[in-house]
Order: structure tokens, then C-alpha cells, then sequence
């Protein structure tokens, strides 16, 4: 008998070993009738059970986040391929970033019913594009899931919080990667390479009628031909396409506190960001930004259409995206110069004919002071003034070479981290290189994300031949990283690695005099030196306060001495032209 019973065992078992596992694909935002968004838990689960079903997605596990768990990619290819240098050969890639903020949820719920309508047959499954995501960024946050932290928004009804495992706001890390999560993101963008990249956030700020916002990468800031087609061609490709499922959209509205119809601007994304930092790398890139006010399940199914429409441009346009990303590399090689610095250029101007809704200034009931309160029963359709053009106000030569002592191994670090290509000196060489100084800086006064940044930045420039030692690192400028290593290396750049406090122990002075002691040598300095005795004369005339302050004078001419140390204010990366 129990030999009987354990046949019937081996039997059963080998009879359903091949058969596939079933699984309930509906999500959980679903089940709530669009009220609530998946846990952490329950997205991974739903790919990791996607991926087994079906041949045409895959789910990895990469690198390592601040919350000690990995972030995962989750690919579809209806060619079931999934080497990204073999995918590149013949097809676009649009990558999707969900959950940086995860209170911002909409991007999570709405990938999770795009990849599984992907297979399920639902939606026409694109040939020529392949879609990676990022499920949840933030894995922290998410984590730390509350009903209470985002006061301004309709739903869900839980959800993650905006500050990552140690609090630091991920859409601000992108270039400085003090978290991990930013080093893993770092080495899975440069893995995949993206020629679109889309990130999913939900707005604040003023109440209008749009449930969809659209915030592109700012196209002078692009530039080129990539620039221009995300402009003229992309963006009001996107506005048709949602206009034709009759889901209105309009550029992100970038207001706080005031009324949308007196117009404003476009919102700059600094490298910083992470649409700025994809365009570094030549990278189309967006983010989606749902209003708060509008209900859960309604932005998210905005965002769904957004994210198939967006699918279907770069299938429509997926050579051209490929023949102006490549020409565009081309041109930075042949480019002698690099608009470093931006503003609004207020003599471009476009117009908007906006939805919004009528609004006035009452008395608050709480303060007693005057309050903004919108009225939805008045919504309007005006035409409104829209700073769309930025110009540049300040254009560097670009090097034909960074050259970087191999002590500043952070930000080295960094460059290796973001595919930079360099070379370390095999000698002992003497080169004539530029170099900067720091004249002058302002410095943020309150910590912000981690720092305190520096900005108003001010150089003087020199020529000098530097020793540099073997091991040092020379960096050619001619290569796919290089608006990476201007706007990381310049140090005026608003991003740059100086302004994120990489380099802050230049600025500290390491040696100096006793004032005592000092007299004497200085003294002796102006005898032997009638140019500087004259020069130290005029300073006292022209400046009344150095006049009057003898341990600024002292300093003055402590600092026109040989005795002074040059690695103060000497901006330690080098430039050869």
C-alpha cells in the first residue's frame, strides 16, 4: 500500500512539473477599486511573477540602496533579449523611473498595468522599443509607508514617504550620489543607455483644471538637434496623442502661492534632477507630473496613457531619436565651446491657453491674514504668458583634457562610477596646464540635503607647468561623458562638484603667521621690493577699511609672499588646452 501511495506521488509530481505556476495578475490598485497603491512587497512579488510567466519580461537584482535592499530592473522586449549592448544595435529604449518620491505613487500602480497589458495582449506590444523600468527608486521610503505625510493630495490612502532610508531627497542626488541608491541608479542608467527616459511624480502647488502635467528637459539647455525635436516635435506629439484619448495635458505649472494665469516659467532641471542628469547624457528625458488635488484613480490611469502614448512616439520615431542622439555626440566633439550658466530669456515668450480655475484672496479663518482660495465652480480658458526659452550667460571653451591629481579619489570615484574613460599617467610629467583660482563665493546658510552648497561662484585663470605624478588621471574631453565632466568638473557650473562641497578643503587655509614674527619679515619684503611697497601704498589709499585694519594689511602682504601656500583657493582639477 505504501509503495502504491508513494508511485502515485512520483507520478503526480512529474505530470505537473512543466506546467506553469498560475497567477493572479490583477493588481492590488485594482482590487481596491483604485483607492489604494501596491506595497513594496507586493510590486516586487507581481513582477517576480510576471517574469515567470512570461518569457518577454525579465526581473534583476541590482546593487544595493540605502534601505539595504537592492533596487530591481524589470525589462520587456517582445524579442525576449535581454543583452542591453545587443538591444541598442537595433532598438530604442524608454526607461521608466517610479517611486523617487514614494508618496508619489501614481507611476508605480500605472507601470505595473503597462507591462502586464504588454503581454496579456491588451496593448499592441512595440517592435522596435524596449521598456525597462525602475518599480520603486525610493525602496526607504516606500518602506516607511503613512497615511498622513502628503497633506496637499486626494489619495491613495497610503503610501510611501519623500525622504529616502536617510532622509535624503533622491531627486536632488543625482549628480553628488551620497546615497546608494544614486550609485545604483548611476550604474543601471549606464547599463541600460536610455534614449527616452521618463520619471513619474505628482505636482504641488496652484489648482487648475489638468490632471496631467508634462515637465520635458529644457530644450535649449539639450540643445542641437535633440533639443529642437524635443521641442517642436516630441512634446506636441504627446499633448495630440493625449488630446485624442481626450486627456488634456499642459506644461508643468510652476507656481506657489500665486495664480497660474499671470504666467510663469519653465522649471530648469539642474543636473541635480534626474531628467537633468539623463541629458548629460544626451538623453530625451520628462517627467509626468499628476495634479494632487485630482483623484487616485484618475491620475493614475492619466499616467497609463501617458506612459502607452509615449511608447508609441518613440516606436514612430525611433530613428530618428537614434540618427540625432548619434549626430549630436558628434557635434559636442567638434563643439570649441559649452554654454555652462542658463536664464529665463524673457524676450521669447509663448502663450498658453490655459485651464485653470478663478481664484481670489479672502481673510483666512485661521490667521487673520490674507489667504489664496480657489473656486472650481468658476473654472476658465485663458491665454497666459509662458517663459518656455532659456539663454545661456555664460559660455566656457571646452579643454581638450581634465587632468585630476589621484588624492581626490571621491569625485574619481564618481567619474569611474558614470562610465568616464581616463588614463593615469604611466610617469612623472610635466604639462602646461590651465588653472583656476578662487576669488570669491557665496555659501548656502542652512544644510540642504546634506550640504551646504556654494554658489556665485568667481575664478581668476592662469597658465603655469605642473608637475603631475604617476598614477595621476588625465580625462580626454572627446567622449560620450563629456557634459557629464564639464558640468561635474567646471566649478561654476550651478551642479558642479566644487558647489556640492567635494573639493571644500582647498578653501581652508593651512598655515599662516604669527603676527609678531611676521612684522619683521614683512617689513623686510618692502624694502627689498619697490613694487610691492608701491602696491601695498595704493591699497591703503583706495581702501579705507584696510587702511584702518592692521591685521589685514599684515595678511595682505603675507599673501604676496613666497611664504603663502599655493593650494589655497587652487581649484585642483586642471584644464589642457
Amino acid at each position: 500500500m505504501k509503495r502504491l501511495l508513494y508511485l502515485f506521488i512520483f507520478v503526480f509530481s512529474c505530470n505537473t512539473s512543466n506546467e506553469k505556476p498560475y497567477y493572479d495578475f490583477e493588481t492590488h490598485f485594482e482590487i481596491s477599486n483604485g483607492l489604494e497603491t501596491a506595497t513594496y512587497q507586493q510590486t516586487i512579488q507581481f513582477y517576480n511573477d510576471l517574469a515567470k510567466a512570461y518569457p518577454q519580461i525579465t526581473i534583476d537584482s541590482i546593487g544595493e540602496t540605502d534601505s539595504g535592499k537592492p533596487l530591481h530592473l524589470v525589462t520587456f522586449n517582445v524579442d525576449t533579449q535581454f543583452d542591453f549592448s545587443e538591444i541598442r544595435k537595433n532598438k530604442r529604449i524608454l526607461f521608466i523611473n517610479n517611486g523617487i518620491h514614494p508618496g508619489e505613487s501614481d507611476g508605480i500602480d500605472a507601470t505595473m498595468l503597462l507591462f502586464r497589458d504588454l503581454v496579456h495582449g491588451r496593448i499592441e506590444p512595440p517592435k522596435n522599443t524596449v521598456l525597462a523600468t525602475i518599480p520603486i527608486y525610493n525602496v526607504g521610503g516606500s518602506l516607511n509607508r503613512n497615511t498622513s505625510s502628503r497633506a496637499n493630495q486626494n489619495g491613495p490612502k497610503a503610501y510611501g514617504f519623500r525622504g529616502n532610508a536617510r532622509n535624503y531627497d533622491l531627486n536632488r542626488d543625482f549628480i553628488k550620489c551620497d546615497t546608494k541608491n544614486a550609485e545604483t541608479f548611476s550604474k543601471i542608467f549606464q547599463l541600460v543607455k536610455p534614449d527616452v527616459f521618463i520619471d513619474t511624480h505628482v505636482s504641488n502647488g496652484a489648482n487648475y483644471q489638468y490632471t496631467l502635467t508634462h515637465l520635458f528637459t529644457q530644450h535649449n539647455k539639450l540643445g542641437g538637434d535633440l533639443g529642437h525635436y524635443l521641442h517642436t516635435e516630441m512634446m506636441p506629439k504627446l499633448e495630440q496623442k493625449l488630446a485624442e484619448k481626450e486627456w488634456d495635458i499642459t506644461p508643468y505649472v510652476n507656481v506657489f502661492n500665486k495664480v497660474p494665469e499671470k504666467g510663469f516659467s519653465q522649471f530648469m532641471d539642474y543636473p541635480r534632477y534626474s531628467t537633468g542628469y539623463t541629458t548629460l547624457f544626451n538623453c530625451l528625458g520628462m517627467m509626468v507630473e499628476t495634479h494632487m488635488l485630482k483623484p487616485y484613480e484618475q491620475r493614475v490611469e492619466g499616467t497609463y496613457e501617458l506612459l502607452k502614448s509615449m511608447i508609441a512616439i518613440t516606436e514612430e520615431d525611433g530613428e530618428t531619436i537614434s540618427k540625432i542622439k548619434n549626430e549630436q555626440i558628434k557635434r559636442l566633439y567638434e563643439s570649441k565651446t559649452y554654454r555652462l550658466l542658463w536664464e529665463v530669456d524673457t524676450t521669447e515668450i509663448s502663450q498658453l491657453n490655459f485651464k485653470g480655475y478663478e481664484a481670489k484672496t479672502i481673510k483666512s479663518d485661521v490667521t487673520g491674514f490674507n489667504r489664496l482660495k480657489y473656486d472650481t465652480n468658476k473654472p476658465f480658458i485663458k491665454t497666459i504668458k509662458y517663459q518656455n526659452y532659456f539663454k545661456p550667460t555664460k559660455i566656457i571653451e571646452i579643454p581638450s583634457a581634465y587632468i585630476i591629481p589621484q588624492g581626490w579619489h571621491q569625485v574619481i570615484n564618481l567619474l569611474k562610477l558614470n562610465k568616464v574613460e581616463m588614463k593615469r599617467f604611466e610617469n612623472d610629467t610635466i604639462l602646461e596646464v590651465e588653472h583656476y583660482k578662487i576669488t570669491d563665493y557665496d555659501t548656502r546658510r542652512m544644510a540642504y540635503e546634506g550640504h551646504y552648497p556654494h554658489y556665485n561662484v568667481q575664478i581668476s585663470s592662469s597658465l603655469e607647468n605642473k608637475n603631475f605624478q604617476k598614477g595621476d588621471y588625465i580625462i580626454h574631453t572627446e567622449q560620450e561623458a563629456i557634459r557629464y565632466l564639464i558640468e561635474t568638473l567646471e566649478p561654476q557650473a550651478i551642479d558642479s562638484f566644487f558647489n556640492w562641497n567635494f573639493f571644500d578643503t582647498i578653501l581652508q587655509q593651512k598655515e599662516g603667521f604669527s603676527p609678531y614674527v611676521w612684522e619683521d619679515i614683512a617689513l623686510e619684503l618692502l624694502e627689498n621690493n619697490p613694487d610691492l611697497r608701491e602696491a601695498f601704498e595704493q591699497r591703503k589709499k583706495s581702501d579705507s577699511e584696510f587702511n584702518a585694519n592692521w591685521y589685514a594689511q599684515l595678511d595682505w602682504l603675507y599673501k604676496q609672499s613666497e611664504y603663502y601656500e599655493k593650494a589655497h583657493m587652487q581649484y585642483p582639477v586642471y584644464r589642457l588646452n
